[in-house]
């Protein structure tokens, strides 16, 4: 049985406001310039994502 991916602190805040915004991960990929796949790597930690994170921040309105 594999191990639950736990998301990080980042990673929460931006399921929250993404829930908040009625916004999807692909949306959000879409408006930053990179995958779906790549915001959910993100979200789990397993890619810091240093390049996105502040147009995350950005259209999400956070930190």
């Amino acid at each position: 049985m594999a191990n639950k991916r736990a998301m990080t602190p980042f990673g929460k805040e931006i399921k929250r406001r993404l829930l908040e915004l009625e916004l999807t991960e692909g949306e959000l990929a879409e408006q930053v310039g990179t995958s779906p796949q790549y915001i959910n790597h993100i979200i789990f930690g397993e890619r810091t994502g240093k390049k996105y994170v502040q147009p995350i921040c950005d259209v999400l309105e956070i930190q």
